[in-house]
């Protein structure tokens, strides 16, 4: 559950966003302030996975505290609250660092639904910080035995399993890609798009060719099966919001609000405003996800 701190001037607007969060079950709140100084202290004492702040406040502004709190090596999530509907302040915010931004006067559902984006980007973080301090202690894997690779593309068929297009022909350019990162991993920057998909034409040309060309045949065939992958999960989550499947994947490999949109979709049963699928983060997400459970093995 997450824990909150609430920074704001206005008495009546604290309580109303701590009972919306504590009756609500989105998380507790440990502490609360009616100024950006004292909500420094708090915050810092505290230490919440996520601030609740008004914009506007006598001694200290919410965008000065953030910076100071941000100087001072806090790095939970922030939210802002406010009347002021002036875009130059509110781009300000975001500029800051701000998650989101809701406006007073304060609305019981539009705070609940955004609450429940940033514990979804906070259990995400989680999970992907965890699997980075794995990734940290794993020793050089290229010089792992012929099974810890075999093991590798063992959990992601899996995991593409899970998903449901296992089936899909861009599936093995994504085992032969992730494969390949994962047994010359130097412990570097994950490498850019087009390097990836010309490393899955060589390995599925391997007499050689129009390299260049065949990676952009790869990365069409793995843009079809991520979009399958994002379809198959939002037909999941709309007839089980619950199913452990939805649950780890969709929040895990791709952008929740993409995944809400794919949903309406096929619930309404018309297309809405095409968005471009985030192929880098799957893949991202995906290699991660596979050097934890070899570790684990």
């Amino acid at each position: 559950m997450l824990s909150f701190c609430i920074v704001d001037d206005d008495a009546v607007s604290r309580r109303m966003l701590q009972t919306i969060i504590e009756k609500g079950g989105v998380g507790e709140v440990v502490g609360m302030a009616a100024g950006g100084i004292e909500g420094k202290r708090l915050v810092l004492d505290e230490n919440p996975d996520v601030v609740l702040i008004d914009l506007l406040m006598p001694d200290q502004d919410g965008i000065e505290t953030i910076a100071r709190l941000k100087q001072e090596g806090y790095e939970g999530k922030y939210v802002m609250i406010s009347q002021i509907e002036n875009k130059e302040m509110i781009s300000k915010a975001y500029q800051a660092g701000i998650e989101f931004y809701i406006q007073k006067p304060i609305n019981r559902v539009e705070v609940k639904a955004v609450l429940g984006k940033v514990s979804e980007q906070w259990r995400m973080a989680r999970y992907l910080k965890e699997i980075k301090q794995s990734i940290a202690k794993l020793d050089n894997l290229s010089s792992e035995p012929a099974g810890a690779r075999k093991n590798a593309k063992e959990i992601m068929r899996t995991i593409l399993m899970d998903m449901g297009i296992i089936g899909e022909s861009g599936s093995q350019d994504i085992i032969e890609m992730i494969d390949q990162l994962i047994h010359r991993h130097e412990g570097g920057s994950f490498p850019p798009l087009k390097a990836l998909f010309e490393a899955g034409a060589r390995a599925s040309k391997p007499e050689g060719g129009d390299i260049e060309k065949e990676g952009k045949a790869v990365e069409q065939r793995v843009r079809r099966t991520v979009i399958a992958a994002i379809s198959n999960l939002a037909s999941i989550g709309l007839t089980d919001y619950g199913h452990p499947k939805f649950e780890h994947y969709a929040p895990l490999y791709f952008d929740f609000e993409d995944v809400r949109l794919k949903m309406r979709e096929i619930d309404e049963k018309c297309p809405q405003e095409k968005r471009k699928v985030n192929i880098k983060k799957f893949l991202q997400v995906m290699y991660l996800e596979v050097l934890d459970k070899m570790k684990a093995r």
